[in-house]
């Protein structure tokens, strides 16, 4: 039996959550397809782990542990998962649209003479058992139902789309534990990381976001105020980051995170499809925006009509006010 291939992506010894949600997204389409779940796992100290992916849906674990692995080198890895698809040939092939992902994938794909859908926010089985691979197009104003023909359906997935099983230890599977004899590196050699993402937007529970609405980079002082009394991160719309207000790291929406928080407010944004397309799945969406016909309103839950400038420093009085009475009653 052939199965549906997910690439557990780990640095060091750790898996990213990607991982288990694409698990969780592969073991639904197994068994509409009649496939079994199989995941490969790369890198240094990565065996303990696993078994993890067993008990988040995978039949078949194969295990690359090798200290030459230690190091993210995109050729070594790249070469690596391409012996293993032409040796086991999967019907489908999933990575994380993840940075990391998203330099691999496409390498892979083009060794392997095959397509690639990037950057899917769902996957669908078509009547006739086709896998159907949906993604935004034209900076989200539609979403894209892509049919690939080639062998095996390669496609990335975003972080937080997909919903990941609940952890089963007592799922059985066969881990398979793989050597290579050769990793071919091309002559590069990783000489260490340069940074690091100032926050992992994609992770909190709660967003604080800005759009058009603030008038000057300063302002986004504001929402950080707000931000840190509730106990959120500061998200922001494109034009902020082109504009240079803010770094990347904070972007929401097509181009840039998705997210889907417990709690999501968005601050003078107006609801472009772009901006949307990244956070529309949060569980709670307050809309604050002066202009009562702007888009986000059609998707929060709550929405406030009124200037930024007015509401928020209320509410952050308000919140204050409110916690410093539970500290009080507290010690009563």
């Amino acid at each position: 039996m052939t199965g549906i291939l997910v690439y557990a992506e780990a640095s060091g010894p750790e898996i990213h959550p990607i991982s288990f949600e694409l698990l969780g997204k592969a073991r639904e389409l197994a068994e509409k397809l009649g496939l079994e779940v199989w995941s490969v796992a790369l890198g240094y100290g990565i065996s303990d782990r696993a078994p993890e992916l067993i008990y988040h849906g995978a039949d078949k674990v194969y295990v690359y542990d090798d200290e030459r692995l230690r190091d993210l080198n995109v050729v070594a890895y790249k070469n690596v998962l391409v012996e293993l698809v032409k040796e086991i040939k999967p019907e489908i092939f999933l990575l994380g649209a993840t940075p990391w992902g998203r330099s691999l994938a496409p390498r892979v794909a083009a060794a392997l003479d095959t397509g690639l859908t990037a950057d899917c926010i769902d996957l669908q089985v078509s009547e006739d058992g086709k896998l159907i691979q949906i993604r935004p197009a034209f900076t989200g104003n539609i979403l894209a139902h892509i049919e690939t023909v080639s062998k095996p359906v390669m496609a990335t997935i975003r972080y937080r789309v997909m919903r990941k099983l609940p952890r089963d230890p007592s799922r059985k599977g066969e881990i398979i534990v793989c050597s290579v004899e050769k990793i071919d590196c091309d002559g590069i050699r990783c000489l260490g990381k340069v940074s690091e993402r100032r926050i992992n937007l994609a992770d909190a529970e709660i967003v604080v976001a800005g759009g058009r609405g603030l008038k000057k980079k300063e302002d986004l002082r504001l929402l950080e105020e707000l931000a840190s009394v509730i106990g959120g991160v500061v998200g922001a719309s494109r034009p902020l980051v082109e504009e240079g207000w803010i770094s990347k790291d904070h972007q929401v929406g097509f181009s840039g995170n998705v997210v889907k928080p417990k709690l999501y407010v968005a601050c003078g944004i107006s609801g472009s499809p772009q901006h949307l397309a990244g956070m529309r799945d949060s569980n709670i969406i307050i809309a604050i925006n002066i202009d009562p016909s702007a888009p986000i309103f059609r998707h929060a839950d709550y929405g406030v009509v009124s200037d930024l400038y007015d509401f928020i420093p209320k509410l952050i009085n308000y919140l204050k006010e409110r916690a410093g009475k539970s500290v009080e009653t507290k010690m009563m």
